[in-house]
């Protein structure tokens, strides 16, 4: 009864960005902290308010999702404000506004927080907590890979390339050489963004803020980084945070947030293909595709013969017949051979016997459910986390090909089509289907209670009932 009565007293206080790849991993964590007796609250930007409550994949009332309390604050801009084509300005009015309307949020619950999660895109979050006198944890929603990589290369542990050797290659403790091409786009001498290296240089500099660093991974899967950690800023993974059905739970016990209404019918389609012959593509809910890329992806599927299921989402790249995106007339000559639809339930899809691989952007949200679905991957990653993300898909856990471009930058359709025929029935597709089937299995085992993430969150469980005791 005493520890009940702990738990009772166990608050705890998730603070996310307003995009989906950001909340639906806090999201899930908190479910799984519910589970545990806990009492969670979910904080996210006004903007994002929408989407929490609508979703048509959520169990939501007005200010609840699947046991998890609701709160929303202001990022300082009006609703109507295009936050993706001002990225920069959208993060500086968040800085600005964020912590005063989040510190309004932990002065108004009682009891007080026992504990704040926030993830690494609101690092502010941290020095909120700590003018309430609350411990904070980080959720890192990437790879723990890209959490070595950044912490070693913002604290001047290991040389990395610069404009003067842009090209040098990067050793890093638990993975394989690394080169230019393999690193996240944000710590490249070429980077144009300047936000987010501001917003990651301030985090991993500033480590002793936080009392816990949680990871979305599982130990098995990068095992060797994980552990070269442990002597300098330990991560503890989690996960995998994804939907439930994918990890052999209950499907009703499935809790995400998207963007757009998915087509159920593609589901129909899928049914009436041959196992694991279609190949699936999407690209994420961020990632605009040039028009370049769509015409040599359109006609390599097409040279395939191969059925294909393929995401080409609105309002950017609605598909219709003359779009300038795809060839001429692709659409009436692949009828019989494809699917094109606006969104998918891509939860049930990689899921689905007929998929034979996932065409993706290497989103870690993605990657993570084709790798607990047990889908190898056809790797085409653009920027940020992706090129490394690639790295790991291919070169530690050998799951999947990557796509490489042409020295104009480009990847031709020949390409393509040479990495389609490689995944799905070159010499070494039956190794790329038995490793991600082993995988899928220590994926479920992972989470489990004893698994190595349970184990990990029953740990952080214990350590917040600890401090919450008076």
């Amino acid at each position: 009864m005493a520890i009940n009565k702990e738990k009772e007293e166990t608050h705890v206080l998730m603070v996310a960005f307003g995009a989906i790849g950001h909340m639906n991993p806090m999201i899930r964590l908190g479910k799984r902290l519910v589970s545990k007796g806990l009492h969670v609250t979910f904080a996210t930007t006004e903007d994002a308010r929408g989407l929490m409550l609508q979703s048509s994949s959520s169990s939501s009332t007005t200010n609840s999702i699947a046991g998890i309390h609701l709160e929303f604050y202001s990022d300082g801009l009006s609703q109507d404000y295009d936050r993706k084509a001002n990225m920069d300005q959208h993060m500086e009015s968040l800085i600005k506004h964020g912590p005063m309307n989040l510190s309004t949020i932990i002065q108004t619950h009682t009891p007080k927080f026992s504990c704040i999660i926030n993830n690494p895109f609101v690092p502010w979050a941290a020095d909120v907590a700590a003018a309430h006198g609350i411990p904070t944890a980080m959720l890192w929603i990437q790879p723990c890979t890209l959490y070595a990589i950044y912490y070693r290369f913002y604290n001047n542990l290991n040389p990395f390339p610069t404009s003067e050797n842009p090209k040098m290659s990067v050793e890093i403790p638990g993975l394989p050489l690394l080169l230019t091409e393999d690193l996240p786009s944000f710590i490249i001498p070429s980077n144009l963004l300047g936000c987010f290296p501001k917003i990651l240089s301030e985090v991993l500099q500033n480590m002793k803020k936080l009392k816990w660093v949680l990871g979305n991974s599982f130990h098995e899967l990068e095992n060797e980084v994980i552990d070269s950690m442990n002597e300098v800023h330990p991560i503890r993974p989690v996960g995998p945070l994804v939907p439930s059905s994918l990890l052999g739970e209950d499907q009703e016990l499935d809790i995400s947030v998207d963007l757009w209404k998915s087509e159920d019918a593609c589901i129909e389609w899928l049914n009436q293909r041959d196992c694991s012959s279609v190949i699936y593509i999407s690209f994420g809910s961020i990632l605009d595709t040039s028009g370049k890329d769509m015409e040599c992806i359109a006609t390599a599927l097409k040279n395939t013969k191969r059925p294909f299921l393929w995401v080409v989402k609105p309002p950017d790249s609605d598909v219709k017949e003359g779009d300038p995106q795809l060839p001429l007339g692709f659409s009436e000559d692949t009828k019989d051979q494809g699917l094109m639809v606006q969104w998918s339930p891509q939860t049930k899809v990689l899921a689905h016997q007929s998929v034979g691989c996932f065409l993706s952007h290497c989103g870690w949200n993605s990657l993570l459910e084709a790798i607990t679905a047990g889908v190898p991957v056809l790797a085409f990653p653009k920027w940020t986390d992706q090129p490394t993300n690639a790295k790991l898909i291919v070169d530690v856990l050998r799951v999947g090909v990557r796509l490489r471009p042409d020295k104009e930058g480009v990847v031709s359709s020949e390409e393509v089509e040479k990495c389609i025929e490689e995944i799905m029935s070159g010499p070494s597709s039956e190794e790329y289907h038995k490793n991600a089937t082993k995988l899928k299995r220590a994926a479920r085992e992972a989470v489990a209670d004893g698994g190595s993430s349970g184990r990990n969150i029953q740990w952080f469980v214990d350590e917040l009932i600890g401090n919450s005791c008076p």
